[in-house]
């Protein structure tokens, strides 16, 4: 080696004896660093936690803050006034005055019509002889005589009276007197002035039902229009009686939402003379039954959808409907809206990690179900099995806030009922159906306050049911009035009359 490659030696050597020295105090100052680092990160958590307890703090003392303003403005109500009630308490009858005029009253009944428009003969059927017969046994009729009906009915903007001419005898077999009848003639009445005719009866059902109209808007109506004069008390007793005629209907509609594979069930408030009860809805995408109860038990929905339903019940949370031995899924809109209010309410369950989770998933289950169409069956159903093991995650933990443990244990006693949607594709996920079924009778009991007897209480359900039924079909609601009425008197009596052409 010569002295010029010495020479280099010795000078790298001495570079990298200073690169090593150098290195030594880079080293000894990163750890110096790092101690400080890992201290100042826990005054900055330190730091991060009391203002996380500053903020909830806050939102307790505002949310206190609401509550002494409401309660200083509630103030000045009065004491007896209960405050936050949206049901009225039930009226205390000292006294029950029968409805309508005392007795030796002379009844005020509608004016006889002083024209008739329309003559109509309406024949009973004849035997082989060309006898009239009974129209039940076909005995020959005694003591044969002439009878006049009148009914008054409506065609637009004027008013038909219509006098069906028709015979009537009594029959030896059958031991009852008989009368022929026209197929869209209401059964006769013994009344002076004259029968409200098919026309103007589902006019005036589809006017106080669907139309939610009070009694005395329903006689403004068919005053000014067609000018024909009808009372108030005519038209709730007529509601009654309709009612009673489209009873098997109604009964029809009963067993054929037993037969859906899907119901939607909910519960409102109903008071009937002054006392609360409630007004129960069912209903599937095409049809809907309505029934006035003074129980709020769970009776009322397993007489109304019968112990042997097997199709799936939506539904909210309230426990009546657990009595119901069948398949089951609980509005998710429901829990979701109770979280949210919870969360608003109580600032330590809003900070908690179940309040986020649970509002997630919830979200995530009806936007998975929304995206059926667009995800292949195996991606949906891996996103279904996901799903379910995170809410069986989130249920399995112990939680130690009390709102959070409420709510944790609703959702573990209905696990499944939870997430039944996700394996039906025409099960939904919200009980929106029973809640757009309720509206129109929450409306009508924001007009009327409810019923006035438990008679026209039950009318109002069935007819309500009927024309909510027809709705939902689109079918036109006056027409199927008529044809209801005409098929309910033709099942009380046979027609007499040729119905074809």
């Amino acid at each position: 080696m010569d002295g010029r490659e010495l020479k280099l030696y010795q000078r790298r050597l001495q570079e990298a004896q200073y690169l090593r020295s150098e290195n030594n105090f880079l080293r000894g100052d990163r750890d110096h660093y790092r101690k400080e680092w890992f201290f100042i990160q826990q005054r900055v958590n330190q730091v991060q936690e009391r203002n996380e307890k500053l903020v909830a703090e806050n939102r307790r003392l505002r949310q206190q803050n609401r509550e002494l303003l409401c309660a200083a403005a509630c103030a000045s109500v009065k004491e007896d006034k209960p405050v936050g009630e949206s049901v009225k308490p039930p009226v205390v009858h000292r006294r029950r005055r029968k409805p309508g005029r005392k007795k030796g009253h002379r009844a005020a009944l509608r004016p006889v019509p002083n024209h008739i428009d329309v003559h109509q003969d309406v024949l009973l059927p004849r035997d082989a002889a060309g006898r009239e017969s009974c129209p039940h046994c076909s005995a020959c009729l005694l003591e044969l005589e002439d009878r006049q009906r009148l009914v008054e009915d409506i065609v637009p903007a004027k008013v038909v009276v219509k006098c069906y001419h028709t015979r009537s005898g009594w029959c030896p077999n059958c031991r009852r007197q008989v009368e022929s009848r026209a197929p869209e003639q209401p059964p006769p009445a013994n009344l002076s002035h004259g029968q409200l005719g098919i026309n103007a009866l589902a006019t005036a059902m589809l006017l106080r039902i669907h139309h939610r109209l009070p009694f005395r808007q329903v006689t403004r109506v068919f005053a000014d229009l067609p000018e024909l004069s009808i009372s108030p008390g005519t038209i709730a007793q007529q509601v009654q009686r309709v009612a009673g005629w489209l009873d098997g209907d109604y009964q029809k509609l009963v067993l054929q939402l037993r037969c859906s594979p899907h119901v939607h069930a909910d519960e409102t408030g109903w008071r009937t003379n002054g006392r609360n009860g409630y007004l129960w809805s069912a209903s599937s995408p095409s049809l809907t039954v309505y029934h006035v109860d003074k129980s709020r038990a769970g009776k009322v929905i397993t007489k109304l959808l019968g112990r042997a339903f097997g199709g799936t019940l939506v539904s909210d949370f309230y426990s009546a409907y657990a009595k119901m031995d069948c398949k089951k899924q609980k509005c998710l809109v429901h829990l979701l809206r109770e979280l949210i209010e919870t969360a608003e309410k109580s600032p330590a369950f809003a900070s908690g990690a179940f309040f986020p989770k649970a509002k997630g998933l919830i979200k995530q289950m009806l936007l998975l179900k929304s995206r059926w169409e667009k995800l292949t069956d195996r991606q949906y159903d891996a996103n279904v099995l996901q799903l379910e093991a995170k809410l069986e995650k989130l249920l399995s933990v112990k939680q130690g806030e009390a709102h959070a443990r409420r709510l944790a244990r609703r959702m573990a006693r209905h696990q499944k009922e939870l997430t039944a949607f996700l394996y039906d594709k025409d099960l939904q996920g919200t009980n929106n159906a029973a809640e757009r079924a309720l509206r129109p009778a929450v409306v009508a009991r924001k007009i009327s306050g409810g019923s006035r007897s438990k008679n026209g209480a039950k009318a109002w359900a069935k007819l309500c049911s009927l024309l909510r039924t027809a709705n939902q079909q689109g079918k036109n609601l006056l027409e199927t009035i008529k044809s209801m009425l005409i098929g309910a008197w033709a099942a009380r009596q046979p027609t007499t009359m040729p119905t074809g052409p």
